[in-house]
């Protein structure tokens, strides 16, 4: 759909007639309004939704892309739909254990989290990038509000079930009520994915795994993930087999078979559980596209890989 920007000048030139202006310029002008008026349906069908998206990736570690990411969410926000941003912070947390001395390490595309990774992981997620995306969303007003798994009693978790993951946590309750009561109060939240057990012991959580379980207990329209990677391929090898539309009865297979690798496990696996439990669709998109999310959400083409329950196609 194009950054608020575009729209923004468009609102300074209005001063002057279009009609007076150049040729290039009333063509510029035109085609902006063929932007806004191609997304008018979409804004309509959607005002009112809950749309969670997972943010991470590329998006997260190149300061550009964020800030096109949080100008897509206030954006989002702005023509009536709800977002709610949830987010990992795996670079952060993994260039921090290398300042003090400390290995990372993965099993299945989760992070092995002991004692102390998990009170590195909780400094990183919940004291700066939470802090991080906020700011970059209040630049535009007073919007954001960022909190974490802990907070309300959101997440709450059980040890994963691989006990050598450590500290990392299987959601397994939410409750929204806070998330609610911001939403209604046109706020943005901004969720770190840190949740807490029945004793207040921390844990740290798949970014993914909880953006899936938020989408379902926020009876989400949509839940939103942003990769590194155009979406699913058929072939990992080759970038143009992107998979447009799959299922999840047509996934579930990839998930079984071990077809699926790394990062994109957790992906894969949170979407289809989104789109099992109430979610309308879920999505993979390459976040390294600048305004992706709008792009998906307010244009004809599409991107990405889209993920429905079941085959009625999308």
């Amino acid at each position: 759909m194009g950054s608020t920007a575009g729209t923004h000048d468009l609102s300074r030139q209005s001063a002057e007639p279009i009609a007076s202006g150049s040729p290039s310029r009333v063509e510029d002008a035109y085609g902006r309004v063929e932007i806004l008026l191609e997304a008018l349906p979409y804004i309509q069908r959607f005002r009112g939704a809950v749309v969670v998206v997972k943010y991470g990736g590329a998006a997260m570690g190149d300061p550009e892309l964020g800030r096109a990411v949080a100008d897509d969410v206030v954006l989002l926000r702005a023509v009536g739909l709800r977002p709610v941003v949830v987010h990992g912070g795996g670079p952060q947390i993994s260039e921090l254990m290398a300042r003090l001395g400390k290995e990372p390490e993965f099993r299945d595309g989760l992070r092995v989290t002991d004692a102390e990774t998990v009170d590195i992981a909780r400094m990183v997620l919940v004291g700066k990038v939470n802090r991080d995306i906020v700011a970059a969303v209040n630049v535009h007003g007073p919007l954001a509000v960022g909190l974490s798994g802990e907070d309300a009693g959101l997440l709450m978790v059980t040890p994963a079930r691989n006990p050598e993951l450590g500290y990392v946590g299987d959601v397994r309750s939410v409750n929204p009520a806070i998330l609610r009561r911001l939403l209604a109060e046109d706020l943005i939240p901004v969720v770190s994915t840190i949740g807490s057990d029945a004793t207040g012991q921390a844990y740290n959580i798949n970014a993914d795994t909880v953006a899936g379980a938020l989408a379902e207990a926020l009876d989400a329209e949509k839940a939103i993930f942003l990769t590194d990677v155009a979406g699913l391929l058929g072939d990992v090898g080759d970038p143009d087999s992107l998979v447009s539309h799959i299922t999840a009865a047509e996934l579930q297979p990839m998930i079984d078979d071990g077809d699926l690798t790394g990062g994109m496990i957790p992906k894969v696996a949170a979407a289809v559980h989104a789109v099992r439990n109430g979610v309308r669709s879920a999505h993979l998109l390459d976040g390294r596209v600048p305004h992706v999310l709008l792009l998906e959400l307010f244009s004809d083409a599409g991107v990405g890989t889209m993920i429905t329950a079941g085959d009625e196609g999308p």
